[in-house]
This record gives structure tokens, sequence and C-alpha cells, in this order.
């Protein structure tokens, strides 16, 4: 309701300025033609022709200027008495009305004042009774929960009791198990102690066992070997091929060495013109092959290990003179241009564990030359074998593989001495 007193005072207050502003224009404007109307009434002056022809163009513009200055005094004296008279005027007619508008906005603003205090009142009242409902609220449930609390806590000491006793009957349980369970580890532990006495002694007898089985094992399925217990000049075996006339030649032969010394026999073939045709032997950890005799040897080092079962294979061709030297189924060393164009001719003499050094069999032996140990599966072809062939001799039943010149199990093959068969 005060703002729209307000606005209609505004509108009253514009409507009186414009009113006036209109006011003075049109009276500014009554007061100019009043005065250009009288300037043009005032009488003309005339002039002869001389006093024309005497005034000048600068006579002229002093004497518009003088008219002009005229003109503009008492337009601005008019205008000053009218503008005095209307603002005269305006300012009883504001004084009037602002003295009729004072006293209608007091009634206003008494009015006012009234209805907010009334409103103000009602309003912090019911403030004061929300707060007060709240705070009975706000009791009330602050005794329910320390109603809770005290409930809670007497459930808590319960539990906590129960778990204290709960404890104390799992230490006695623990204690008492413990007791048991030391009893039975001592029980354990005595029975395990026993038990690995009884394993210690399995083991030494199983590694007995395992050495017999070692000492009297044969390799590669073989079922009988040549024993040569010693060395000695009187111990041997001879070997009788039907013929040895060769132009290539493989063997193959295992051997379980006690010791091996600077020269050591395997086997060895010769005639009474080169004894030396074909030998094998071994010189310390090496295998060292002579064919045809001379300087026609071939070596390859680290090829077995004495007391232990090793196969030692080699291949020759007359044609290029190619060796190839191997041991447990692996090419050690190759050699070519070896006794190239060379036969082995035939009636030789053909002995393992000592070399033919003389004019007939077991003539003329050496005790330092004698092989002492085992040898089994020797066997002699009058070609050159492939490599899966020589493969296949160290198989599981390698043994089985028989040579065409020399077969182990077939050809004829004496022990002499004390050298004997074991199986």
């Amino acid at each position: 309701m005060h703002y729209r007193e307000m606005m209609t005072l505004t509108t009253w207050v514009c409507s009186i300025w414009c009113l006036s502003s209109a006011l003075t224009i049109a009276a500014m404007i009554s007061v100019e033609n009043n005065i250009d109307n009288g300037i043009l009434v005032t009488e003309e002056v005339t002039l002869t022709d001389c006093q024309v022809k005497e005034m000048t163009r600068w006579d002229k513009l002093f004497t518009l200027l003088e008219n002009s200055q005229m003109r503009e005094n008492m337009l601005l004296q008019s205008v000053d008495e009218v503008i005095k008279v209307e603002l005269q005027a305006l300012r009883g007619e504001v004084l009037q009305f602002a003295g009729d508008l004072s006293g209608k906005c007091a009634n206003d603003i008494d009015t006012a004042t009234l209805k907010i205090t009334q409103q103000l009142d009602k309003s912090l009242s019911s403030k004061c009774f929300q707060v007060l409902e709240q705070g009975n609220s706000l009791e009330a449930s602050h005794g329910n929960v320390l109603e809770q609390s005290l409930q809670l806590s007497l459930n808590i000491s319960d539990r906590l009791d129960s778990l204290e006793r709960g404890l104390q009957e799992k230490a006695e349980e623990d204690s008492a198990l413990k007791n048991l369970a030391t009893a039975g580890c001592q029980q354990t532990e005595a029975a395990l102690d026993s038990a690995v006495k009884e394993l210690e002694q399995l083991k030494s007898a199983i590694q007995q066992t395992q050495i017999w089985i070692n000492k009297r094992s044969l390799p590669a399925g073989c079922d009988s070997a040549i024993l040569f217990p010693m060395r000695s000049p009187k111990i041997y075996a001879s070997v009788h091929p039907v013929d040895m006339t060769l132009e290539a030649f493989t063997f193959c032969v295992w051997i379980k060495v006690t010791e091996a010394l600077d020269k050591t026999i395997v086997f060895s073939y010769g005639t009474k013109r080169n004894p030396y045709e074909i030998q094998l032997y071994l010189n310390n950890q090496s295998s060292v092959l002579v064919i045809g005799g001379g300087n026609n040897v071939v070596s390859a080092e680290n090829v077995f290990e004495p007391g232990q079962w090793s196969q030692l294979c080699s291949t020759w061709s007359s044609e290029d003179g190619h060796v190839a030297v191997w041991a447990n189924g692996e090419i050690k060393e190759q050699f070519f241009d070896v006794s190239k164009g060379r036969a082995i001719p035939d009636r030789g003499i053909f002995q393992l564990g000592q070399e033919k050094n003389g004019c007939c069999v077991g003539g003329g032996f050496d005790e330092s030359l004698a092989f002492s140990g085992k040898i089994t599966g020797f066997n002699l072809w009058d070609r050159v074998l492939s490599d899966e062939e020589i493969v296949a001799t160290g198989a599981e039943n390698g043994c089985n593989i028989r040579g065409n010149i020399v077969g182990w199990g077939t050809t004829e093959i004496q022990a002499h001495g004390g050298s004997l068969y074991v199986h």
C-alpha cells in the first residue's frame, strides 16, 4: 500500500513539472512575438538618396548588430520576469502539495509501523512456541538416549564377562591340547628317528646292492663279458674271424677299465710284416687308434672314465682316408687322409687285451701293455656304418646288432691265462 502511494506522489510531481515547463515555453514564445511585433511597428527612418549612398556596408552591419542586441536584451528581460512569476507560483503549489502529502504519509507510516509490529509479535510468539516444543522433544529424546546407553552398557558388560569366561576356557583347552600335542610330538619324534635310522640302513643296503649290480651288470643288453682281472703277460683273449681283408671298417666295443696307463691295449690286429695294422689303446683318459702303423695315428681326449662302462667306436675308409672317432654315441674327432688307398691284409693275429708282438699267438707280451677290467659288445664291420646305425649299437639292446666280420656272441673269441667270461 505504501509503495502504491509513493508511485502516485511521483506521478503528481512529474505532471506539475511538465505543466510548468509548457507554460514557461508558451510565455517565452508570446514575449518574442510581442517584441518582434514591436520592432516591426517602429517607425522607419526615411533617408535621402545622398544619405543612402553615404551608408557603407559596415554601417549596415553595425545597425543590424545594434538592433539584434536590443532585441536580445528585451527578450532576456521579459524571460526573467516570466520565470520569476512562474517559479513563485510553482513554489506555492509545491509547498501546498508537500504539506498535504506529509500529513498523509505520516498517517500511512504509523499504520504500517503498527502492522509490522503486530506481525513481528505474532512471528516471535510462534518461534518461541516452536523452540519450546523442540526443547521438550529434545529433552525427551535425551532421556531415551540415556536409557538406551545405560541398557547398552549393561549388555556390553555382560558380553565382556562372557567373553572373558570363554577366553579362560579356551586357554585351559589350549593348555591341555598343548600338553597332549607335546606328548604326541615326542612319540612322533621317536617314531621318526626310528624311521630315519631304518631308511639310512635301507639306503646303505641299496647302495651296496647298486654297487654289486654295477659290478656285475652289462651295458646295451649284453649277457656276457670277458674279465681281465689283472695286468699279466699271460692274460688275453684271441679273436678268430673268417676273413680280415678290409678297405673300410667300423668297430664298436664296450670297455670298463680298472686303470689306464700311458698305453693300455684294448685290441690289436697285425701280421708278421706289420704287427700294427689296426690297434686301439688307451692313454690315461684318451683313446688312440692306429691304422697301418707308422704315423697313421688319431686320438680323442676325455672319452671314458675308469670304473665306468664306456662305448668306443671308429670308422675308416681307404678311399678318402676319413676317420671318425665316437664315444658314447657322439662324434668326438674326425680326420682325413689317414692310410688313404691302403688295404688291411688277411691272415693276421687278432687279440683283445694285448698287442701282437711276435711270430705267433701269445708270444712276446708286455705286462705294462695289458688291459685290466671288462670288455663286451665287440663288433667289426667291413664298411662304414651310418650315424644312426652307430647310435643304435649303444642303445638298450645294442648288443643284438652284430658285425659281419666279428660279431659278439657269434664269432669265436677264446679267453687265455686268467681271463674268463662273466655273465
